[in-house]
């Protein structure tokens, strides 16, 4: 049985502490005035560069538009222009804690979620490799419900509390003027939201209340019923995994450009949260075999863990490849617009993130030998998970804040917050029931597993 540190427990509440004083802080200093915002483009045109440089009208070049102008219509239009600029800056700068928020929220989320699939389709196939894994796969699954729900009330909140931060679609204003999103509208609507976001997590903390359920109650039985139940439950969930999956990916992420759509969005997050998923089941088999928990996991699992990370870091480039380059070569403007936001204001990590989870991964992990060496496999998963965090950030942030991301405290006291809640859930997860299923009939496969 698992004990939970007071090390360990104590440093995920310093986490959770620090996050919440920096997003605290990040909230309040995000409110700029007007006059703050306009001096703020000014300085950044005054020394030649910053974000609106190239996109935007400054508060000078509105200026001498203004003199240059023969008539009192063209001036004003020129300070209409020139305030809504500044409005819209002030907006971007508004939503930045916010954006910072709902993307490492929905990043630890995913993590959970990816686990939950991985530990299905292994009770379905009947695997004989993984079940010394499955109780490790379990505690990072008792994280999905709190985690789900934070992602679903940070994004309502947003739209009630805030000033329609994250999703356009819900401010009454731009709908009445955008027809492409009132023709969404009865989909792309709070109540739709929110009752499809219910019956997501619903379905999804149903699945594995019961499959821990029978798990555990595997571990005292005299026969296989409970095995049994698992196998027919794991095979459902799969199926309304599939769909609620892809429709999570357009609601919770893909609708904050609501005017751009991809048919492969879904199986796009889907690879992000499955390879991130592995990757945290492989740092925290090895966390706890080093402290001495695990010694049934032997360099055999590990790389076959290590093989699926290696394996779909591929299945996601290939996807990642798949949906830009067929929205790149077809080059129709209203697909293309979704690319040209991040290549122009986002190069260094819209570009970083295919090194990151593609380069990297496939340098790191394509030899066998090095998928058996544990600070290799803890080496290549964070820079996998930091890639993964980063393909988030990237499709949150342009829709959201603009040219105005930068990697600072509100990013930063996000993921702190989160990973020391993600601790603190999953490892107290970890201390209810041995960390070795004792009737589960593929565990002395496993256990004798080696090539």
């Amino acid at each position: 049985m698992y004990t939970f540190s007071k090390k360990l427990k104590t440093f995920s509440i310093i986490l959770m502490v620090l996050g919440l004083l920096g997003v605290g802080y990040g909230f309040m200093t995000s409110h700029k005035s007007f006059e703050e915002v306009e001096h703020l483009l000014e300085s950044e045109a005054h020394h030649g560069g910053g974000h609106g440089e190239a996109t935007h009208v400054t508060h000078a070049e509105a200026s001498h538009d203004a003199h240059a102008s023969d008539t009192h219509g063209e001036t004003a239009h020129a300070g209409d222009e020139h305030t809504k600029h500044i409005e819209h800056v002030q907006h971007q700068i508004a939503n930045r804690p916010w954006a910072a928020l709902y993307v490492a929220a929905f990043f630890f989320m995913m993590i959970a979620l990816g686990v939950l699939a991985f530990y299905a389709i292994q009770v379905a196939s009947q695997a004989g490799w993984s079940p010394v894994l499955f109780r490790v796969m379990e505690g990072i699954t008792s994280y999905l419900l709190p985690g789900a729900i934070v992602v679903v009330l940070i994004a309502i909140a947003s739209g009630t509390i805030g000033h329609y931060n994250l999703f356009i679609w819900m401010d009454p204003e731009v709908v009445e003027h955008d027809k492409l999103i009132q023709g969404k509208s009865a989909w792309l609507n709070l109540t739709g939201f929110i009752i499809r976001a219910t019956i997501f997590i619903a379905g999804w903390s149903l699945y594995r209340h019961f499959s821990r359920k029978f798990s555990i109650a595997q571990d005292t039985a005299d026969d296989n019923k409970n095995f049994k139940k698992s196998f027919r439950i794991a095979a459902g969930f799969l199926v309304f995994f599939i769909y609620t999956e892809s429709m999570m990916s357009w609601d919770w992420i893909m609708s904050v450009d609501p005017h751009w759509f991809s048919t492969l969005f879904g199986w796009y997050v889907f690879a992000s949260m499955f390879v991130s998923g592995i990757t945290v089941i492989a740092l925290i088999s090895l966390y706890l075999k080093s402290r001495g928990y695990l010694d049934f996991v032997n360099e055999n699992h590990l790389h076959d863990v290590a093989k699926y990370m290696f394996a779909f870091s591929i299945f996601w480039t290939y996807l990642w490849f798949s949906q830009f380059m067929l929205i790149w070569y077809s080059n129709i403007p209203e697909e293309v617009t979704y690319f040209i936001a991040r290549f122009n204001d986002y190069k260094l990590p819209f570009l970083g993130m295919v090194a990151l989870n593609f380069v990297f991964p496939i340098l790191m992990l394509m030899n066998a030998d090095y998928k058996r060496i544990p600070w290799f496999v803890v080496m290549t998963g964070l820079v996998i998970l930091f890639g993964h965090y980063i393909d988030i950030f990237n499709m949150i942030m342009p829709a959201t804040v603009g040219d105005r991301w930068f990697i600072g405290i509100p990013e930063i006291s996000s993921i702190l917050l989160f990973a020391g809640l993600f601790i603190f859930v999953v490892f107290t997860a970890l201390t209810k029931a041995p960390l070795l299923v004792k009737r589960y009939p593929f565990r002395k496969e496993s256990e004798d597993f080696h090539y």
